[in-house]
């Protein structure tokens, strides 16, 4: 099949060098006899110049080679195009790439990229900002915001700031609207998933899947700060799994459901983040699962 690849590289992106990453590409690509082009990400999201260049240069895939944020702000930007998305996955936790079983290691995603064709995959708006992954209200957002302030990137600096946060992680007052029903709670923390995990293979969601028109809403009640903790860390690496949708149990600390819609009142300011990125505080947040958003070349279907 005929391609050319417009590589998007986030120069900042996980602990690795973008220098020797950019070589790896270049090196592979031309072995291959793809015609492509290395660019830089853009901070600022302004992507209206590479849309242009992607129509008139004929651009048949773009390839993100970034974490989560990046993919998120470049399809974002791009996917009302005809373009087809391909990630190498170098960020912090790569939660999309990994949902979508894309090889960790460079050069095997390449391989991916190079044989397959795009897959339709859904993504999901927060007051009408495009997400593809997860986001969320509460101590995982107050996490991101920490995270994002630190010189150093990777597991282990997102593991100090969960500590650094814990002791002073309280519930917050939400109001939530799904389906016709109006549920007034206090959590430690909201999440929204299209993927199944934060990244890292920490499941959040396992029933979340990349194209069932659904969203995964994963919800850790008011609860002592130890048995939340648990309860957390049980979910996260697979010892708690739940096994359906809906309410874990009558007493459950955790709440878990799956639709296309809701609107979450933030009643006392909690933290937001949108894949893994900090957001602005929102007071009222319009989320909504945008099916078929964009094409994926993955290994999953």
């Amino acid at each position: 099949m005929h391609k050319k690849i417009l590589y998007i590289i986030n120069p900042i992106a996980g602990t690795g060098s973008s220098n020797q990453l950019k070589k790896i590409i270049e090196r592979t690509t031309h072995a291959a006899g793809i015609p492509f082009e290395c660019i830089t990400s853009n901070p600022s999201a302004n992507y209206t110049a590479v849309k242009t260049k992607i129509k008139e240069e004929g651009f048949t895939d773009v390839v993100i080679a970034g974490g989560d944020g990046t993919v998120s702000q470049v399809v974002g930007a791009l996917r009302d195009t005809a373009i087809q998305f391909g990630i190498i996955p170098v960020g912090s936790g790569n939660g999309l790439a990994r949902a979508a079983k894309i090889p960790m290691d460079p050069q095997k995603a390449l391989q991916l990229i190079f044989k397959e064709t795009g897959k339709p995959t859904d993504g999901f708006s927060v007051n009408g900002q495009f997400a593809c992954m997860l986001s969320g209200l509460g101590f995982d957002a107050t996490v991101a915001h920490s995270f994002a302030r630190q010189s150093t990137r990777g597991l282990f600096t997102y593991a100090k700031e969960v500590i650094n946060n814990f002791g002073g992680a309280s519930p917050y007052l939400f109001e939530l609207s799904v389906e016709g029903y109006t549920l007034s709670l206090q959590a430690y923390m909201i999440s929204i998933a299209n993927a199944n995990q934060y990244g890292n293979n920490f499941t959040i969601a396992p029933f979340a899947n990349l194209n069932d028109g659904l969203l995964d809403i994963f919800i850790v009640l008011k609860q002592s700060k130890v048995s939340m903790l648990w309860q957390t860390l049980k979910q996260l690496l697979g010892y708690n799994p739940i096994t359906q949708a809906g309410v874990h149990a009558p007493n459950s600390t955790i709440l878990h459901w799956q639709t296309a819609a809701l609107i979450i009142q933030n009643r006392e300011g909690a933290a937001l983040h949108i894949d893994g990125d900090p957001a602005p505080l929102q007071n009222e947040l319009t989320i909504r699962v945008l099916p078929q958003a964009f094409r994926l070349i993955r290994n999953n279907n």
